[in-house]
C-alpha cells in the first residue's frame, strides 16, 4: 500500500489495486508480502470519502465494503500462497482486518492495533470482529472494540495477535525473509493454509476430513517424493512448490 500522506488510508482505488494485485500473485507467486509504505500500515478508511454521503438519510457506508474491501480479505484467506503482513505503525480500521488476515505477521515495535470504529460512531469492519475473537478470544475482543484503544506490538504479541516483534527497520527484512522461506517450501504449505483456515469454522470431525484430503494430495506431489529422498540421503530438500 502506497500512500503515505494519507498513511495508507483504505479507498477504492486501494482495494480495487490491492485485490488486483492478490489476484496476479495468486497465478504468478509462491508467496505473498503485503505492508505499507512509510510510517504506518494503513491507517483505516479515508474518511473523506465519506463525506459526500452525510446529506443522505439512507447513505450505507457499508458499499464501500462490498464493492471493495471485503473481496480483499476473502481473497486473502482463499488463496493458495502463503501471505505475510509486515506491520509498522498504525493499523487501525480496516487496516487491521487487512494486517489480520495474514497468515503469519510481523509487527514492528511501533506497531499498533485500533479498531477506531466506536469514535467514529461506526462498527468493526474488515473482518475484524471474526479474526480478532479467534486470535485472542471474545472477551479480550470485545474490549478493544468497545472501548476503542491501541493494543501496542508487544502486547499484540503477547495476546498471540502477532507472530513476530521486531525493530520497526528490520520488519522488511524479517517479513521477507519469511515470505522467501515459504515461497521456497513444499507445495504442502498451501494445503497446510487451508486446513488452518477452515479449522477457525469446523467441527472436529470436518478438520479430520480435511487433514486425510491434504494428506491424499500432498502425497501426490513431487515435493512429498523430493522430502521423502532427502529425508532418507540426510540431505535438505529442494522443493519445487509441485
Amino acid at each position: 500500500m502506497n500512500d503515505p500522506a494519507t498513511r495508507n488510508a483504505g479507498s477504492a482505488q486501494m482495494g480495487e489495486e490491492l485485490f488486483d494485485a492478490l489476484s496476479r500473485a495468486a497465478s504468478e507467486a509462491r508467496a505473498v508480502l503485503l505492508t505499507g509504505e512509510g510510517k504506518a500500515f494503513c491507517s483505516g478508511a479515508n474518511l473523506g470519502d465519506a463525506r459526500g454521503m452525510l446529506d443522505d438519510p439512507r447513505r450505507d457506508v457499508g458499499t464501500l465494503l462490498d464493492r471493495h474491501f471485503n473481496p480483499v480479505i476473502i481473497a486473502m484467506r482463499d488463496m493458495e500462497q502463503p501471505l505475510v503482513t509486515a506491520v509498522r505503525g498504525a493499523a487501525a480500521g480496516v487496516g487491521a482486518g487487512l494486517a489480520m488476515a495474514g497468515d503469519l505477521i510481523v509487527c514492528g515495535e511501533s506497531g499498533f492495533f485500533l479498531q477506531a470504529f466506536r469514535h467514529v460512531g461506526l462498527v468493526p469492519d474488515g473482518g475484524s470482529s471474526w479474526l480478532l475473537t479467534r486470535a485472542i478470544g471474545r472477551v479480550r475482543a470485545m474490549e478493544m472494540m468497545l472501548l476503542g484503544e491501541r493494543l501496542p506490538a508487544a502486547k499484540a504479541l503477547e495476546w498471540g495477535l502477532v507472530n513476530r516483534v521486531v525493530a520497526d527497520e528490520a520488519v522488511e527484512t524479517v517479513a521477507m525473509a519469511l515470505a522467501c522461506e515459504l515461497a521456497q517450501g513444499p507445495w504442502s504449505l498451501r494445503r497446510i493454509k487451508q486446513v488452518a483456515w477452515a479449522a477457525a469454522d469446523c467441527t472436529l470431525e470436518q478438520a479430520l476430513t480435511q487433514e486425510r484430503l491434504g494428506q491424499r494430495d500432498a502425497s501426490r506431489t513431487e515435493d512429498f517424493v523430493e522430502g521423502v529422498t532427502a529425508f532418507s540421503e540426510k540431505r535438505s530438500p529442494v522443493f519445487k512448490g509441485r
